[in-house]
């Protein structure tokens, strides 16, 4: 994948934007110190260039019933691209696993899971993870309390 060249400008577009994405384009052509039709140009660029790959609100998970995360580790049976192929097929249709990320070591993929409750987890793990033919390790924790959430790259070493 070939990277996108960004100078000081654009880092600061999307350093302001990762903080605030509802800005309107003149509230950050003046934050970024551009012209507002400049500034639209170079954010136009960004999103065609896939570096701005969407705007998404940040939704406190225990707010809107959702209380339980855990980060399960899942190990496969087999690595041949078919079995492969078909565990990540699955797991992008399971609403309630929010990430998922292929890992070295022991185990093959981290899933970041939120849901209701234990009970909730327990339907998960059973009717879905469990289930799913391929799978041999599961092993779960459970987040306690979030230390640090998401909230953007960190850009400040690029420039």
């Amino acid at each position: 994948m070939e990277q996108t060249r960004l100078d000081r400008t654009d880092l600061a577009i999307l350093g302001e934007l990762q903080r605030e994405g509802r800005l309107s384009n003149a509230d950050l052509a003046e934050r970024v110190k551009l012209s507002p039709s400049a500034c639209l140009r170079r954010v136009q660029r960004l999103e065609q260039a896939g570096v701005l790959a969407g705007y998404a609100a940040l939704i406190d998970p225990a707010k809107v019933g959702l209380g339980l995360q855990a980060f399960v580790r899942v190990q496969l049976a087999r690595h041949e691209p078919d079995a492969v192929a078909t565990f990540t097929a699955r797991v992008n249709r399971w609403d309630e696993v929010v990430a998922c990320h292929a890992l070295t070591g022991e185990m093959d993929y981290l899933l970041h899971v939120v849901v209701q409750d234990l009970e909730h987890f327990s339907r998960f793990l059973l009717d879905h993870l469990l289930n799913a033919s391929g799978v041999a390790d599961v092993n779960s924790s459970f987040v306690l309390r979030t230390v640090k959430p998401p909230r953007g790259l960190p850009l400040g070493h690029l420039a």
